[in-house]
């Protein structure tokens, strides 16, 4: 393993949730960070919101202007660089009315970053997938593990843009010669909770905070698996280092069976009651949310996950990097405390 002060990370997508985190823990432990941004004005929200979380070594981070879409300035990026966390990827502010407007950016933009990561010599690249492309699509199977793969007919675009993009980066790396080729590391997170260094909020943030706004009046039976971003991070990391990471996929996700969004609820009221007026107490039943699919894209995209419980390991990341994630009361508390913090709710 190569010694952080001496070694040079490129961190792509630096504004983002899981970005900023790894980018923290980077900078902790002594690395050398270069990151990305589609636009160099957002270089001053993240250190400052990399300040406010206690950043050490900021004088070590560097920004760059990149787009997933353009090959311009990646070869720029990634001179130098020993590794590379690809961390960034397109998500729609909604349904995309061409699904090709999500598909194409993730796989291609992936594709781009591999290879100015070879033509640059760069050692390893962990890359963020999504539990997306593993246990989706498959009515018949309700156990996942990371041999796994989702199946993409019927999948909403953002889902299938994840399974495509890291399809293809397999197959990029696969191409390769044995003896010359890029060293590969996939992350299958499941939905991303835990502390926001800003007050941009993603999917999952945004589902807490609507519960907390009393935004729904009840919960729609539906089941997820949640992970802690601060855990997230640090498997990236273990990723990036351990030898035994390489040529492999890792789920991530807290312990335990997957929650209701009324068990979410519940725990959100038990851990912040002072909190959680307005969160809902009751389940919606099926038979509603299928009659509010007519009217409601949101709620129709609801109706395929209606009672589906999707059962995971993560078994593969705790057994061969060490790696422990906290429990889902912890992450959900510091959730709701860092929307706080930034006077989001």
């Amino acid at each position: 393993m190569l010694s952080p002060t001496t070694t040079t990370v490129l961190v792509t997508g630096g504004s983002g949730f899981v970005a900023s985190h790894l980018i923290l823990q980077l900078l902790d432990q002594g690395y050398n960070v270069r990151t990305t941004v589609r636009d160099m004005t957002k270089e001053t929200t993240v250190r400052r919101n990399l300040i406010d979380a206690g950043a050490k070594n900021l004088e070590k981070l560097s920004f760059l202007a990149t787009d997933l879409t353009n090959d311009q300035g990646w070869e720029t990026a990634m001179s130098g660089c020993d590794y590379v966390q690809h961390v960034a990827s397109p998500f729609p502010s909604g349904v995309p009315k061409n699904e090709d407007e999500l598909l194409i950016p993730a796989k291609e933009g992936t594709l781009r970053v591999l290879k100015a990561a070879t033509a640059a010599g760069v050692k390893r690249v962990v890359f963020t997938s999504s539990f997306a492309a593993i246990g989706y699509g498959n009515q018949a199977k309700s156990e996942f593990n990371e041999k796994d793969w989702s199946v993409a007919d019927g999948l909403p675009a953002y889902h299938k843009s994840k399974l495509y993009a890291e399809r293809a980066a397999w197959d990029f790396v696969n191409q390769q010669h044995p003896e010359s080729r890029l060293e590969l590391t996939t992350i299958n997170p499941v939905g991303i909770f835990g502390p926001i260094l800003g007050k941009d909020i993603g999917s999952s943030i945004g589902l807490v905070k609507t519960l907390l706004d009393g935004g729904i009046p009840a919960c729609p039976r539906i089941y997820f698996n949640l992970v802690d971003v601060r855990d997230l991070a640090t498997l990236h990391i273990m990723a990036m280092n351990h030898p035994s990471a390489k040529g492999e996929r890792f789920i991530a996700s807290s312990d335990g069976e997957p929650l209701s969004l009324l068990d979410v609820a519940n725990i959100i009221r038990k851990q912040r009651p002072e909190r959680a007026s307005k969160v809902p107490k009751r389940q919606l039943p099926d038979w509603m949310v299928k009659a509010m699919s007519l009217v409601s894209l949101q709620a129709k995209g609801l109706v395929p996950q209606l009672g589906q419980m999707r059962v995971l390991s993560n078994g593969k990341a705790k057994t061969a990097l060490g790696w422990t994630p906290r429990g889902v009361d912890e992450l959900l508390r510091d959730t709701v405390d860092g929307l706080v913090r930034q006077g989001i709710i």
